[in-house]
């Protein structure tokens, strides 16, 4: 059986697609695409698909994961494209690696955010930001199945600075942009939760609601403050195992 995993965007308009719409979707496109999929037993078999760690409904993603089990070998790349042209667009599959490692839902630790902040000026969200990352506690508070919830975001917050502004906007109109990197924690803390304390800290409250975008996610490397590429370790993997093959071969071949 072979694992594939691959990496997907929702962009534009499909920030807006459900989890179990990007389901329906990708299951479809598995069919038009002709993929062998392994199956899981039972009365009711359902394609071997893994997803970790989905985007919230209404947040644009360029790095969301998931892995499949196929029942017959397939390259990489020539799946990558079947599977995103029976994509919608804006629900684009942008990579793929064959599985040669365990674990890729250990190795999504944090992720990294973009925050466009329209009607917001630049300099108020430079003092938004300021006194979050002074506060040794920022408590929010979220509604969640048994009621209202109040826990700490600041300690998942591994960095929160402010960007210069997009030079494609137009310069008499209000706006901040946030980068953020924070790490996946229990609970979770989510871009809005990171929003409503820099309202509890610093009374930031932006007029329109905020485009969130994650630009990435991956292993948090503490020394550096980098989150990593989790495909990356599969890569590695494949060409050690081509330069084995490689070698091996030149090594039986004739003087």
């Amino acid at each position: 059986m072979q694992r594939i995993r691959l990496r997907y965007t929702k962009r534009g308009r499909l920030r807006f697609t459900s989890h179990r719409d990007f389901q329906r979707a990708f299951e479809r496109a598995l069919r038009r695409a002709e993929v062998p999929m392994a199956y899981s037993a039972g009365f009711t078999p359902h394609p071997k698909v893994s997803y970790a760690n989905a985007a919230p409904t209404g947040t644009g993603s360029e790095a969301e994961y998931l892995e499949i089990a196929l029942t017959a070998e397939r390259d990489p790349d020539t799946l990558r494209e079947l599977l995103d042209e029976s994509m919608p667009v804006g629900l684009d599959i942008i990579d793929a690696v064959e599985a040669r490692t365990s674990g890729l839902a250990d190795r999504l630790t944090a992720s990294v955010w973009e925050l466009r902040l329209d009607g917001v000026a630049p300099e108020d969200a430079e003092r938004a930001v300021a006194a979050f990352n002074a506060a040794e506690s920022v408590e929010v508070q979220r509604m969640a199945k048994n009621g209202r919830r109040t826990f700490d975001a600041r300690p998942a917050v591994a960095d929160l600075e402010t960007l210069s502004p997009l030079a494609d906007r137009p310069t008499d109109q209000a706006c901040a942009i946030l980068r953020l990197v924070v790490r996946h924690v229990t609970p979770a803390v989510r871009p809005d939760d990171v929003l409503s304390g820099l309202r509890a800290v610093a009374d930031l409250a932006p007029p329109v609601a905020a485009a969130v975008t994650r630009l990435a996610q991956g292993l948090f490397d503490e020394e550096t403050g980098t989150v990593t590429d989790p495909l990356a370790p599969d890569r590695e993997a494949a060409e050690t195992a081509h330069r084995t093959v490689a070698e091996a071969a030149a090594a039986k071949a004739p003087a």
